[in-house]
């Protein structure tokens, strides 16, 4: 395999993750942190980036991928959370968020037009592109990694160098929320790129399109996997810092609800009204590139569980969804999912440390089990409680808990349960 495959691959990887959630959240982030930037950046690369890096390398370790470690805890567990993740990183949530933000940040910068029909169209061409660019598997890493994530990086590059040469440092206050423990509160912005869910499919389409350009032996993809991820967490890292950056020196008289505002504000500042054909390009490429990762995760997958349609039968299933979710509109769509990463997210995490634990310390079925099992009832609690439900005495019972107001409640319990099943398998000798 050669070097060239693997750059290539790490491209692809850093455009697959750097969608619509990644372009927004860091100018943010570094606005509110102020003075605990560094703090603030470090926690949110801990939980965008490095986090992400982990599952990718868990990933490549597991013979069947994501669906082998789920079945770590139980056969049907496994394929329900496998079914759940790839429709919420997928038609459901992932590809409709990346194609409104495409439509809201990139179209609407450079076309002004309002009312629902715009949308309507909007959604024909852009999904109609991620289709023709979809629908040939094997030529999605050449296509994303060799020709649209090198586009990407020359525009955000610009950006980012202008911004550094134009904007100056001045001393900034921390919001509220990032006055008490910033590191946490970066920690938690961090979860809501998805990428430690997102990680789990994109580890399965790089591995397959390493097979595609020839590597058979186990080992061979092992390494091609783990060096693709290093080389687009290391662009990840980069492109967060300077991106939160620009958050944190940009001058505005105006308050600024998020990042597409600052980013927006920044691109009119350093290039004028050409600077909104920039920044709708940026958000477009980058768009685009994640909905045809997500694409080709998913109509994979299903082909592999579901043999009886074709790769492009799906490829067209999920285009079609997508573009419906899509039409209900960016809020609503946020409004919804909300709830459903925070169900899910604390699940992933505990899957992949410990996917991660075995191969040091050998697996245990009942840390899976114990640990799985407890994080996903703190986590339907976590669930409920972005819900307008009362939830009274539980709710100040589990208030005591470390970490409980950042929304980590199940962290303690969750390692409690770990040790509890790794223990007992180790007294029995079942490790």
């Amino acid at each position: 395999m050669r070097k060239k495959d693997i750059l290539i691959s790490g491209f692809m990887l850093f455009s697959l993750f750097f969608g619509a959630g990644n372009l927004i959240f860091p100018p943010y982030l570094g606005m509110e942190a102020g003075g605990y930037f560094i703090a603030a950046i470090s926690g949110f690369i801990l939980t965008a980036v490095f986090l992400p890096f982990l599952t990718i390398i868990s990933v490549s370790l597991s013979k069947d991928g994501l669906l082998s470690i789920g079945e770590r805890v139980h056969p049907v567990f496994g394929l329900v959370f496998v079914i759940v993740i790839y429709m919420s990183i997928g038609a459901l949530y992932g590809i409709p968020r990346a194609s409104n933000v495409a439509y809201e940040l990139g179209f609407l910068q450079m076309i002004d037009v309002e009312g629902r029909l715009p949308l309507f169209l909007f959604s024909i061409a852009f999904f109609g592109l991620t289709y023709i660019l979809s629908i040939n598997p094997k030529k999605v890493i050449d296509l994303v990694g060799q020709y649209l994530t090198p586009v990407l990086l020359v525009v955000l590059t610009v950006l980012c160098v202008r911004a550094f040469v134009i904007f100056e440092y001045t001393d900034a206050m921390p919001t509220e929320k990032f006055q008490s423990a910033p590191f946490l509160k970066g920690f938690l912005d961090g979860y809501f790129t998805m990428d430690a869910v997102a990680a789990l499919a994109f580890g399965i389409v790089i591995i397959n399109g390493l097979k595609d350009k020839g590597a058979s032996s186990r080992s061979e993809l092992i390494r091609g996997t783990i060096s693709s991820g290093l080389i687009a967490a290391v662009g990840l890292v980069l492109v967060y810092l300077s991106l939160g950056w620009i958050g944190r020196v940009i001058p505005h008289e105006r308050p600024m609800e998020n990042g597409a505002d600052i980013l927006v504000l920044a691109s009119q500042q350093l290039f004028g009204y050409s600077g909104n054909v920039l920044f709708g390009l940026i958000v477009m490429i980058a768009c685009l590139t994640t909905c045809i990762g997500l694409i080709n995760a998913c109509g994979r997958f299903f082909r592999e569980v579901y043999p009886k349609y074709s790769y492009k039968s799906y490829v067209m299933i999920f285009i079609l969804i997508g573009m419906a979710v899509t039409n209900l509109g960016l809020n609503m769509i946020l409004t919804v999912a909300a709830p459903l990463l925070v169900l899910i997210y604390p699940v992933a995490i505990v899957l992949v440390a410990l996917s991660l634990f075995q191969h040091f310390f050998g697996e245990s079925r009942r840390m899976y089990v114990y640990g799985v099992s407890v994080t996903t009832i703190f986590a339907f609690y976590e669930m409920l409680s972005t819900l307008p439900i009362p939830m009274g005495e539980i709710q100040k019972s589990l208030s005591i808990l470390p970490l409980s107001e950042n929304g980590l409640s199940w962290t303690i319990p969750a390692l409690l349960a770990v040790i509890a099943g790794y223990t007992i398998d180790r007294v029995q000798k079942k490790i």
